[in-house]
């Protein structure tokens, strides 16, 4: 098209063509304009590939007049003859190798071994794609040749895109070790195969085989004794190989991955906008080919802030298609490995795209694919396998960010119609089902909730049920969000109902008031006066105890009252009072604490509410102590104290556990107001013991301040100070004011 024009002439023309200025072409394409100038003019002749592809794009170029533009640079490069010895890679560095000191320090370790063991060592490098297997191994042959006199060699398997035959690799390495191809001539593939063997348990080498399909492609090219070293990268575990010691990889802590930005992009650049660049690592993933791809796009778009390329990646629908540099990109490498999955793997892959949490565990993909839990894990440890996805030592799987969006770009594009709708559907009524499960656990009277007819095994005891509400929390808080939005009002009542008895036991989780919130908008549209006082006093709890908004938790709870009138629930009733009173109590409202406590006192008492009158009660005598009646409030305090160690006590498991750790608090505080304070102490252990047991910290912190402030009033100052200092070790399960309180008081004790 252009003849045997210079590439500079080529640019001109085609710049020209499209009547651009340098200036356009650079805002365009990133290069700068004093780089299209010089190169135009004759100055630059040979430019980098990525440079040239970046033009390209600026321009706009269609294929043939792309490839008229790469050619031309193609004949301005000088042409190098290259002596190959034998046909084995030699080991090369990367450059800017940044990181992974653990896992280099790791083979250097092995390496040292090396001759004392007398046995080869074998190290299987693994993990998913673009995470620096090649690099890592290439960076520890490099570093470690000089302790392998007899030769370093790299063979590249192919692994994953046309593998190479384990025969054509032993016949490499042979020829590589200076075995003359008369010798060769004469063995056969098993002779060849035992050749290798002896030739490496007899020298002192490094190999590695890079990117290794499968065990099978490998077992014959290891040594089975000897003083060498074998590195194997492969995506797959290759679980199947024996002896061997392993090192699974996958991405970098942020540290190292904004190191590596750094190191690319120069320290200049990458320092003046320090903030977007840990924004790139993390969009990246912390994966090193991503990275890579990344910081070589704002190499070649010098023109280019790097807070505009955090913009580009923001968008999930476009990351995988905006990280790729040239012929350098991360979605084909993930292409690769998708494509080696057996139907069922490829499947779960796209599936398990939808789970909303940061990992999981077998029972989402079998919730996701409607199979069973062992048939999921089966299928999902092929994806171990695989190297696309992670599993953790807790059990549990974890997919990676690219990965999860490179997953759902496939189920977009390849699944069946409402073949999504369907997984989604299964996997939000498991994970909701699931929690009604786990929560009524920890209510008065348990009763399980019905079940999807999934099959798949629900929490058998109150340690579990908590262990699953709290772990997959993430997951089952987007299904109750996603249950809103699809105005699934029934569900998303009936799940945050299941938690009534529960939240008390993770007051610090952070989203109460939200899922309270929603169970309020969910009960009004169905327009349940019972459902909307009961969500609407959850509601005033959350606002007073997980976000001290007492105004506003007094509102709600007048509102629950309303309806619960209206509803002719007394027990609602009766706790919209109690949780008014409340909210007034931490506003320092005696007088009000008073009376909304007394009218539920009169309220639960008049209709026998078992559930309602013990913390009534506990308000009542709270409020007569703030008056100044700590003697009433004793008394008062007393009663429920008697009542919970009744023989007919109606009440039992963890609500008879709670109140009494409630109770013997607030006993220990009237002692402390009367000033009886061997009598609070007594009173304040019990509570913290109590607390202990059943698994609050929040209130065990509460309980082990006041335990601190009747240690010091009886000159306990040592005790009191290791109380204390619990306190302060509860760290975030506390609350600032308890917190706050306990350094306070640490202050004014004598130093040790």
């Amino acid at each position: 098209m252009f003849g045997e024009k210079a590439f500079g002439a080529v640019l001109l023309g085609l710049r020209q063509q499209r009547r651009l200025t340098r200036e356009e072409l650079a805002e365009a394409s990133g290069v700068s304009v004093r780089a299209i100038g010089d190169m135009e003019r004759g100055r630059s002749r040979v430019p980098q590939r990525r440079t040239v592809v970046a033009l390209a794009d600026g321009l706009g170029l269609a294929d043939a007049e792309r490839e008229a533009l790469s050619a031309s640079v193609r004949a301005a490069r000088p042409t190098r003859s290259v002596v190959v010895a034998g046909t084995v890679v030699p080991p090369r560095s990367v450059g800017d190798f940044t990181g992974r000191e653990p896992e280099l320090a790791l083979l250097r370790e092995a390496a040292g071994r090396a001759p004392a063991d007398g046995k080869a060592a074998v190290w299987v490098v693994s993990g998913p794609p673009g995470c620096g297997k090649t690099t890592l191994a290439l960076k520890a042959a490099a570093d470690l040749r000089e302790n392998f006199p007899d030769g370093c060699f790299v063979v590249d398997l192919h692994g994953v895109d046309g593998p190479v035959d384990t025969g054509e690799a032993t016949l490499r390495l042979l020829k590589a070790l200076g075995v003359p191809d008369r010798r060769l001539a004469h063995e056969d593939p098993q002779g060849r195969a035992g050749l290798l063997r002896a030739l490496l348990g007899g020298r002192r080498c490094l190999v590695v085989l890079d990117n290794a399909r499968d065990e099978e492609q490998v077992r014959t090219l290891l040594p089975t004794g000897g003083r060498g070293l074998v590195l194997i990268t492969s995506r797959r575990s290759l679980t199947g190989l024996q002896d061997v010691h392993r090192l699974a990889l996958s991405e970098m802590t942020q540290d190292e991955a904004v190191a590596l930005l750094r190191r690319i992009l120069g320290e200049e650049r990458a320092e003046a906008e320090a903030e977007a660049v840990g924004r790139v690592a993390e969009l990246c993933g912390r994966l090193p080919l991503a990275l890579r791809v990344a910081a070589n796009w704002l190499t070649v778009r010098s023109g280019w802030t790097v807070d505009r390329l955090v913009r580009r990646l923001a968008d999930e629908e476009r990351r995988l298609g905006a990280l790729a540099a040239g012929d350098v990109r991360v979605e084909p490498a993930f292409e690769l490995s998708y494509r080696q999955l057996s139907a069922p793997a490829a499947h779960m892959l796209r599936l398990l795209s939808l789970v909303p949490g940061p990992d999981m565990t077998a029972a989402y993909g079998a919730a996701l694919t409607g199979t069973g839990v062992l048939q999921a894990e089966d299928v999902m440890e092929e994806l171990v396998e695989a190297g696309l996805l992670q599993a953790t030592f807790t059990g549990r799987y974890q997919l990676h960010d690219l990965l999860r969006l490179f997953a759902r770009t496939r189920l977009s594009r390849e699944a069946e119609p409402g073949e999504r709708e369907a997984a989604d559907e299964r996997l939000r009524v498991w994970l909701l089902e699931t929690a009604v499960v786990a929560g009524r656990w920890y209510q008065p009277t348990y009763a399980a909730a019905p079940s999807s007819g999934q099959g798949l095994a629900a929490p058998e005891s109150a340690e579990q049920a908590r262990a699953w509400l709290q772990n997959e929390a993430p997951a089952w808080l987007a299904a109750l969000r996603d249950a809103a939005r699809r105005n699934d009002h029934t569900r998303v009542v009936e799940t945050a109902h299941a938690m009534e008895w529960f939240c008390d036991l993770w007051v610090h989780w952070g989203h109460w008031p939200e899922v309270f919130g929603l169970a309020v908008e969910a009960a009004a549209a169905l327009d349940d006066p019972y459902m909307r006082a009961f969500h609407l006093n959850c509601h005033s709890w959350a606002l007073t105890t997980c976000e001290q908004r007492y105004r506003e938790a007094i509102e709600r709870a007048d509102e629950a009252l309303e309806h619960a009138r209206r509803a002719q629930d007394l027990h609602q009733q009766a706790s919209a009072l109690i949780l008014a009173a409340s909210a007034y109590q931490q506003l320092g409202d005696a007088r009000s604490v008073a009376d909304k406590a007394f009218s539920a006192v009169e309220l639960s008492e008049g209709a026998d509410l078992h559930e309602v009158w013990p913390q009534a009660v506990r308000l009542y005598g709270t409020a007569l102590r703030l008056l100044g009646h700590a003697e009433e409030a004793l008394a008062q305090h007393q009663r429920i104290a008697d009542f919970l160690d009744a023989p007919d006590c109606p009440l039992s498991g963890l609500v008879a556990d709670v109140f009494r750790a409630h109770t013997y608090q607030v006993l220990g505080l009237d002692y402390a107001a009367l000033r009886r304070w061997r009598e609070a102490v007594d009173h304040h252990r019990r509570a913290q013991a109590q607390s202990r047991r059943i698994g609050m910290p929040h209130r065990e912190a509460e309980q082990l301040l006041d335990l601190g402030e009747a240690l010091i009033e009886l000159g306990e100052t040592a005790e009191a100070r290791s109380c204390l200092r619990q306190v302060l070790a509860f760290g975030d399960a506390a609350l600032d004011k308890e917190s706050k309180a306990a350094r306070r008081l640490l202050d004014t004790l004598p130093a040790t």
